[in-house]
């Protein structure tokens, strides 16, 4: 479908948006994961989780809605440009922690310094986790695509954000402890803990997704089941 050119520029700023929050949700998880918290909602289960699972799970959301309405190579792009920006945030951290503080700065070293100080070991742990766990939900998303001839939406959303969800978070656990940032008594607690709640928010999200594609599709005029727009031919 032939889009007019402010539509085209309105779906090019959209696309842009969307790659800000991903990059800014995933950036910032890797950078505040080291403060620990508990969640009991209604008081039927104590969460223990990283306040860096509080971002992550958008990142899933919005590759999801990219990939419903943008297509598998705009998602891809987006996974790219999420590795760039993880390391030129890292490449900062490091020459940050470097520089040496002035007496009065409200951080001295030794405080900055614990502050970040997993910040390397995090940001390729979580590279790794994420690498893996983005492009097999892209991938098991377009499966489920097929499959349902591109009906379903929540079947695909949350069947690819499981698979997904669970490779990330065993991926990272298991490299957090492999370089002893977490102790390896914790791995089976916080691996259960980060998975259940990345199943929830899974499914607390399927209505968003569902809005923000229907809204999409609207706008853009894509008919069909399926139908993505073509803004790279």
């Amino acid at each position: 479908m032939q889009l007019s050119n402010k539509k085209r520029r309105d779906a090019e700023l959209l696309y842009l948006v969307l790659a800000a929050l991903f990059i800014t949700s995933l950036v910032t998880s890797n950078l505040i994961f080291q403060k620990f918290f508990h969640w009991n909602p209604f008081g039927l289960f104590n969460f223990e989780l990283s306040v860096g699972i509080i971002a992550y799970p958008i990142t899933f959301l919005i590759t999801d809605i990219v990939s419903e309405v943008y297509g598998r190579k705009r998602a891809n792009y987006l996974i790219v440009a999420g590795i760039f920006a993880s390391v030129f945030a890292l490449i900062i951290v490091i020459v940050s922690t470097l520089a040496p503080a002035t007496e009065w700065s409200p951080l001295n070293d030794t405080e900055f310094k614990k502050t970040f100080s997993f910040t390397f070991i995090a940001v390729g742990a979580s590279l790794a986790a994420y690498l893996v766990a983005q492009f097999i939900d892209v991938q098991v998303f377009h499966f489920w695509k097929r499959v349902t001839k591109g009906k379903h939406l929540w079947l695909r959303n949350n069947l690819s954000t499981f698979t997904s969800q669970f490779i990330d978070t065993f991926t990272v656990l298991f490299l957090l402890c492999t370089f002893e940032v977490i102790e390896w008594h914790l791995f089976a607690l916080l691996l259960g803990n980060g998975f259940l709640f990345k199943v929830i928010f899974a499914l607390f999200d399927t209505p968003f997704a569902y809005l923000g594609v229907y809204g999409l599709r609207r706008y853009f005029n894509l008919k069909g089941h399926g139908a993505e727009l073509q803004l790279d031919e």
